[in-house]
């Protein structure tokens, strides 16, 4: 992927890829410190492969402000199961370990940046 000469590079440890053994220490418990938000997809799915430069570049202009948290449903059946996931991608906001918000499908970028301004000044 290239990425837009003013965006800058994702912060280390900004973006995670995370499994359903992972997901309690890398979504709940870094819930408790930050916003984490949660984008399920899958490589099947146009919509998603369109999302990710957009919760990353995201990621990289907020340096580190939330954890975006990558989970391939298919490898991951039981947490799309867990959440009632119906539509990819949906992006789920986690904030003291439990949801506070979603969105179902690929957003402009306007659109995310507002959801995450809702929840990052919270």
């Amino acid at each position: 992927m290239t990425r837009h000469p003013t965006v800058p590079p994702v912060p280390a440890g900004a973006v995670v890829d995370v499994d359903e053994e992972s997901f309690e220490t890398r979504v709940i418990d870094e819930s408790h410190r930050r916003l984490v938000v949660v984008d399920f997809w899958a490589a099947w799915c146009a919509p998603c492969v369109a999302l990710t430069p957009t919760l990353e570049d995201l990621a990289a202009e907020y340096g580190g402000r939330f954890l975006l948290a990558k989970v391939e449903v298919d490898d991951n059946m039981r947490l799309a199961g867990r959440y009632k996931l119906r539509g990819f991608p949906t992006v789920i906001l986690f904030r003291d370990g439990g949801q506070v918000d979603h969105f179902v499908g690929n957003k402009p970028r306007h659109h995310v940046r507002e959801v995450l301004e809702a929840h990052i000044a919270a």
